[in-house]
């Protein structure tokens, strides 16, 4: 099971219950390894700390981190849509995500590696300026962080 941390909401202007703001179960706790990697403590994922700054299509970007070799590691993957919303940070915007830990994040969309059920020639895309998650099709460019 695959534990997501609290999205960082803390304002809401609904007077419903048991939205975000309402839960602060799992924070998110990050552990930079100083190898270029950085450990999320409540998923217990290892992510790439900085992405190379390259806009790759869906199937490129797989094959990136394939290849991938960081912090002696080199089992890296595209991350899956819930492993990549993990890691936004939605009381923050552009980028929406902890810039302590992931610097130079740039404020823009990431691929995920979670194809749309309906239309295998797309994919599940986060945009890391606002934290929105949106589908678009393998063949359009966008950057990738790896995860392992």
């Amino acid at each position: 099971m695959l534990k997501l941390p609290d999205t960082g909401q803390t304002t809401s202007y609904t007077t419903t219950y048991g939205e975000d703001h309402d839960y602060s179960i799992n924070p998110p706790s990050y552990t930079d390894n100083g190898n270029g990697t950085i450990t999320d403590n409540v998923t217990g994922l290892i992510w790439q700390k900085e992405d190379d700054n390259t806009q790759r299509t869906w199937s490129d970007a797989g094959t990136y981190c394939d290849n991938l070799t960081l912090g002696g590691q080199s089992d890296w993957r595209l991350p899956s849509k819930k492993e990549l919303i993990s890691i936004v940070n939605y009381g923050t915007y552009s980028p929406s995500i902890n810039t302590t830990y992931f610097p130079n994040t740039n404020s823009s969309v990431y691929w995920s590696s979670t194809t749309i059920a309906y239309n295998s020639s797309g994919a599940w895309i986060v945009l890391f300026n606002d934290g929105y998650v949106v589908i678009d099709y393998k063949s359009s460019s966008y950057y990738v962080r790896c995860v392992r």
